[in-house]
């Protein structure tokens, strides 16, 4: 049985003429009546009444007419799948990511994904995460990158890596002449803080409170807007934060000689790919993933040694 001859039989039903199905499917009028016949002798049925003009289908035909015409249904959309598939990698990709992410994340992988897909415009929005997830779920958008787990129910989360924190502070503080830092060696009144709009907020807090900590509150509020504005009032101000790790790259010597690692099992955010679920853009951001994965060193890959902090 081959999806040619269900075409053929679907044809017959619909014109019931051999001949004029045969004309519609470009085929000789023997060729056509000789597959409906092997049809008939692998099935061991007869499927038409041909004594009849014009031809109908008989009790049996006419069940298995009705269940090849939902086979080729499914058979097209197969070939539905496919073409939207290959058509994907000259489609439109709206990725947004959020702000404590994207100017340390994109430069690793933007190049090195423009070349290999030269077809596919890519716009890439910077979003806080509830903003994220709301154009995600209005559809505003086709994928992000943000911290997980969501507990969202209506997207898939595709973690991709592992993203250590560090302790960054002044020269002058304290704990600057530790080699690295426990938990119970934070203060979480005297970390400064990025806005609570961020995330990272929250997870920093979270943190610290790992270390059995409370907040009270402050003498004077630090709310940065930037990770960026966050290093300067720390080193204005001999103060000490907690900083995701992609952040540092870019740092001075100066700079780097302020970062501190945490003692093991260290903490670290679960960076993902975000998608709704059935969404059809599978190829492009499958594509994406590979090309962030394949961009950054494989110790951010895993969580060994380490544990995700809420988010």
């Amino acid at each position: 049985m081959t999806l040619t001859q269900l075409k053929y039989l679907i044809a017959v039903d619909t014109h019931r003429r051999f001949a004029t199905a045969a004309e519609v499917c470009y085929i000789s009028q023997p060729s056509l009546s000789m597959q409906i016949q092997k049809l008939e002798e692998e099935l061991e049925l007869t499927l038409f009444k041909r004594d009849h003009y014009p031809v109908v289908p008989t009790l049996a035909g006419e069940q298995i007419i009705q269940q090849a015409r939902v086979v080729l249904r499914e058979a097209e959309r197969i070939q539905k799948i496919a073409r939207r598939q290959k058509d994907q990698l000259k489609q439109h990709l709206r990725l947004a990511v959020i702000p404590t992410l994207a100017p340390y994340l994109l430069p690793f992988f933007i190049s090195g994904f423009s070349r290999e897909f030269p077809d596919v415009k890519l716009t890439i929005s910077e979003l806080p995460t509830d903003e994220l997830l709301d154009s995600l779920k209005r559809e505003q958008i086709d994928a992000g990158l943000m911290v997980t787990p969501s507990n969202e129910e209506h997207i898939e989360e595709h973690p991709l890596f592992y993203e250590s924190f560090v302790v960054y502070l002044s020269d002058d503080h304290p704990l600057s002449a530790n080699k690295d830092i426990g938990l119970k060696e934070l203060d979480l009144n005297e970390v400064m803080l990025i806005h609570d709009v961020h995330c990272l907020r929250s997870q920093v807090i979270n943190l610290c409170q790992d270390s059995g900590a409370e907040e009270v509150p402050r003498k004077i509020e630090y709310s940065a807007d930037s990770i960026e504005t966050l290093k300067r009032i720390v080193e204005m101000n001999d103060g000490i934060t907690v900083l995701p790790e992609l952040s540092t790259y870019d740092l001075t010597a100066a700079q780097t000689r302020r970062i501190r690692r945490f003692k093991e099992p260290s903490p670290v955010r679960e960076v993902s790919l975000v998608v709704n679920k059935g969404h059809l853009k599978t190829e492009l951001t499958d594509q994406l993933a590979k090309n962030i994965m394949e961009s950054l060193p494989d110790e951010m890959k895993t969580a060994e040694s380490s544990f995700v902090v809420d988010r």
